[in-house]
């Protein structure tokens, strides 16, 4: 059988470019090469640190046709501490990432929680709960841990005590898919909720004079400090916030140090 090299037109011979067989062999090795797209009823490859089982007696929560599971605690965010409510105050303005602020939403503002994280809020005064999304910052006061919309507030019965001992639960996306003939439920890839851009805040003030000298003052022992403008209508707050890592856990850290060493009122918060 003559060669491969053989078959190819040289200078001074007769003969064809590429004789058939050789396109033969060309098409089937072009074929063999393809991807072949994986079924619809088999889940998705997710990342290792994504929980792919979910417990039969977790109770789902659908949400604009979405459903949602508490995430495992290894996985997932729980905290328990007291909630606030804001409203008409702020109702129409921006919140912190760039939507406009309904009271009469299902959302929420944290200090920490990546923004549009679904959260189960539970009162724990009276049992009643309800699903949030995040999607602002605050309460800029430390010892609380959410701060709901009116809607929400309402719904848990904390509108006219102003306040309520809440637990937080994080929840995960999920999607049902066919597998080995049974129907199974998988969450879908979420965000690490340990790591962001942190913060510390340690002190407010109304006086930009007085916010200027704090920032200083921490730059002068050698850390990242920054003034953080808010305007609450009715006066104008200077922020001072130290710059804490993009670890939630060497924040808590940096909180600590802070809280033992003249500032009591310190909280992590996330940029």
């Amino acid at each position: 059988m003559k060669s491969l090299s053989s078959l190819i037109k040289r200078p001074g011979r007769p003969g064809l470019c590429i004789c058939p067989l050789l396109l033969l062999i060309l098409f089937l090795h072009g074929c063999a090469t393809k991807e072949v797209p994986a079924p619809e009823s088999v889940p998705p490859r997710i990342t290792p640190a994504v929980p792919g089982y979910i417990p039969p007696t977790q109770r789902p929560y659908k949400i604009m046709g979405k459903t949602y599971y508490p995430l495992p605690s290894a996985e997932g965010y729980e905290e328990q501490g007291i909630a606030s409510w804001y409203g008409g105050q702020f109702h129409g303005r921006k919140t912190c990432n760039g939507e406009t602020y309904d009271m009469y939403g299902q959302t929420a503002a944290h200090k920490t929680l990546p923004m549009h994280t679904m959260v189960l809020v539970r009162n724990q005064e009276n049992g009643k709960e309800m699903v949030v999304r995040i999607n602002d910052r605050g309460p800029f006061v430390k010892g609380r841990i959410i701060d709901l919309s009116l809607t929400v507030a309402q719904q848990l019965d904390i509108v006219d005590n102003g306040t309520a001992t809440v637990k937080l639960t994080a929840l995960g996306e999920a999607r049902t898919y066919r597998q080995g003939g049974r129907e199974v439920d998988r969450f879908l890839p979420h965000e690490d909720f340990q790591k962001g851009d942190f913060y510390v805040q340690i002190g407010s003030f109304t006086s930009r004079l007085n916010a200027d000298n704090l920032r200083d003052k921490m730059k002068q022992q050698g850390k990242t400090a920054v003034i953080a403008e808010f305007d609450r209508g009715d006066k104008l707050f200077y922020r001072v916030q130290v710059r804490a890592g993009t670890t939630l856990t060497a924040a808590r850290s940096m909180e600590e140090v802070f809280n033992s060493n003249g500032y009591p009122d310190a909280f992590v918060v996330a940029r």
